[in-house]
């Protein structure tokens, strides 16, 4: 890896807000003056297209699963020949800074043949449980629960480094759209979507830091999306698989829903603002005839009073308003393609995100065939052709500052992808987030000629925390691996009655659609469901075993900090560190500065000073 100086990182940070060599100045500069383009081109240029998989050759619709890691002709001329306004890459997109480069500078190519603007290329990279670009080759950090830790000790320090931090790699890789950071206020417990990928659960505190963080993108010249208006912290339903229902009052609303989004709005003016396929009937309480002939309440993503009425008018929001992915289910099973798109644009949505399938060569007919549907919409007035015009111009008014950003190049990116700079900051975020919740005077363990079984979800997590503890603590003495993958229990059982000791670690909730993907994954999520629930089973099977031969135990929280309500009382001490992640270096090495992190609290050579920035509930025993 090469190391980058401050001063040589200051000198590269210069060169991105260059003017860049594409034409993208003049291209924006004449569809500004542009009054009134054709319907269909202000139409295509509200289209964001998924590009995750695409098969040349026929397969059934759904069924593709090849990574799209170069722009297939047929695809580059569709976005040509409609004007299509942006595209979302997904980790199958991205291999290397060469191949991501070459994919992006073929993408901006595709829309600057036909005189077009410059397209939205935008991403997932919220940091910790949501990033897209490999883990190995970028800072990823651990997420925004583990900001929230750091907030009592540091305040806004990490919200914003890490903002700098994640607009520096992606500009580099030419991403200009981030869709983050997530400022839903988590008051479920329950909530299996977001929990960690929120700051946490008080709204001034989630509005500082997701202010700051949004500052810190955007003075970089990264557009941003705050999401998921008007707030997925309150539901129990992920709506990538159902219509969840947020039953607070008005009051409520104002009060933890929306406040992060009226205050950021004030601070930081976000490019972009995401809705949420989530019903709210204290705001809107109107309701819709589903594709199935069922009446139902309407959700954000389509209401005209949440999106223009509370959005645009009360809150006084001037930037872009872009759907969630509209194939989630929230959405795809109670519309069809051309109904959920017409009525979120006539609900006040700049940008439809995700909103048809283009797999293969047959599904590519479908582009032309929704552009038709929207057409006749706007001709017949069930689309207003003024409101047309003014989400057009916002969207040329939001693309004016990426003529000034330089043509990515592979070379310069490998120099800022997770150089030792960021490397750094990931690791004192990592340091900083580590929270004792219980047990601190009873740290640091002590591992000299000691047997010490590791209970953990699966082998690499095991075989990285047992590393760092080594490393750290040369004199250790026997350190034994359970993995909850693949697990003997009566073997598992025998461990810990042998051992002196037990640090285990557990991952709640299990992985969503949005942390693995999206809808494509659907299948695999319903398998690993069935997997998951069995490994909780066991893992509170064996915490309550080496209780009760009196054990000393240490439990850690891998990700939402909820369940230590469960699993504490079977346990000496409890932490929680908010992530999980490690990935294999140059050399083969496992690398997770967050394990370093743990290990170190736990052998005393580093204080825990996070603080749960949630408020802990008993939970049910599963």
């Amino acid at each position: 890896m090469a190391v980058v100086s401050k001063a040589g990182l200051g000198k590269w940070l210069g060169s991105v807000m260059m003017i860049c060599s594409l034409g993208a100045s003049s291209l924006t500069e004449a569809a500004a003056k542009q009054k009134t383009p054709p319907v269909r081109q202000m139409l295509g240029q509200k289209l964001m297209l998924d590009l995750r998989y695409y098969c040349e050759q026929p397969v059934a619709p759904g069924a593709c699963r090849t990574p799209l890691t170069q722009l297939p002709p047929a695809l580059a001329e569709l976005i040509t020949q409609h004007h299509i306004g942006g595209v979302i890459l997904f980790a199958e997109n991205l291999q290397d800074p060469e191949q991501i480069v070459k994919l992006n500078l073929d993408l901006q190519q595709a829309a600057a043949k036909a005189g077009a603007l410059p397209l939205f290329i935008g991403i997932d990279q919220e940091g910790g449980r949501v990033a897209r670009l490999p883990r190995q080759q970028s800072t990823s950090f651990s997420g925004n629960m583990a900001i929230g830790a750091t907030f009592a000790q540091h305040g806004n320090r990490f919200a914003t480094e890490v903002g700098q931090i994640l607009a520096t790699e992606l500009l580099s890789l030419g991403i200009n759209v981030n869709f983050a950071p997530t400022v839903d206020v988590n008051v479920n417990p329950q909530n299996p979507v977001i929990n960690v990928r929120s700051f946490g659960e008080e709204p001034h505190k989630v509005a500082v830091l997701g202010s700051a963080m949004t500052k810190a993108m955007q003075q970089k010249g990264l557009l941003v999306s705050l999401k998921h208006f008007p707030g997925h912290g309150d539901t129990h339903v992920d709506s990538h698989l159902g219509l969840p229902r947020v039953d607070h009052s008005k009051e409520q609303i104002a009060r933890v829903d929306l406040l992060p989004f009226a205050q950021i709005i004030k601070e930081a003016a976000p490019a972009m603002i995401m809705t949420a396929h989530i019903q709210f009937p204290a705001l809107d309480s109107s309701t819709f005839s589903s594709k199935n002939g069922e009446q139902m309440i309407k959700p954000a993503t389509l209401s005209r009073s949440i999106l223009t009425g509370v959005l645009r008018e009360q809150l006084n929001y001037q930037g872009l308003i872009v759907t969630d992915a509209l194939d989630m289910a929230g959405i795809s099973h109670f519309f069809t393609v051309p109904q959920a798109v017409i009525e979120t644009f006539a609900a006040g949505a700049d940008i439809a995100l995700m909103p048809v399938k283009l797999q293969s060569p047959a599904e590519l007919a479908n582009l032309a065939a929704l552009l038709d549907e929207l057409e006749a919409a706007v001709q017949s007035g069930k689309l207003s052709q003024r409101e047309l015009q003014a989400s057009y111009q916002r969207i040329v008014a939001a693309k004016q500052p990426l003529q000034s950003q330089a043509r990515p190049d592979a070379r310069l990116a490998r120099t800022v992808l997770a150089n030792p700079l960021h490397r750094a900051s990931e690791l004192a975020l990592a340091r900083a987030a580590v929270t004792v919740v219980k047990g601190e005077s009873s740290l640091p363990l002590n591992l000299t000629n000691k047997t010490t079984v590791l209970l953990m979800p699966d082998l690499s997590k095991g075989t990285l925390l047992k590393n760092y503890l080594k490393q750290l603590a040369p004199n250790a003495g026997n350190i034994e691996l359970i993995s909850l993958q693949r697990l003997n229990l009566d073997q598992a059982k025998q461990q810990i009655a042998a051992a002196d000791q037990v640090i285990a670690g557990f991952i709640s909730p299990m992985q969503s659609l949005a942390e693995i993907g999206g809808m494509d994954d659907l299948s695999g999520i319903r398998n690993l469901g069935e997997a998951y629930q069995q490994q909780q089973q066991y893992f509170l099977q064996l915490l309550q075993y080496g209780a009760a031969l009196k054990k000393p135990q240490t439990f850690v929280s891998l990700r939402s900090p909820y369940e230590i309500s469960l699993y504490a009382p079977y346990a000496e001490r409890t932490l929680a560190t908010y992530a999980y992640h490690g990935w294999q270096d140059d050399a083969g090495n496992w690398v997770s500065p967050v394990y370093q992190a743990l290990a170190e609290v736990l052998l005393g050579q580093s204080k825990a000073t996070g603080r749960l920035p949630v408020t802990l509930v008993a939970q049910p025993e599963n």
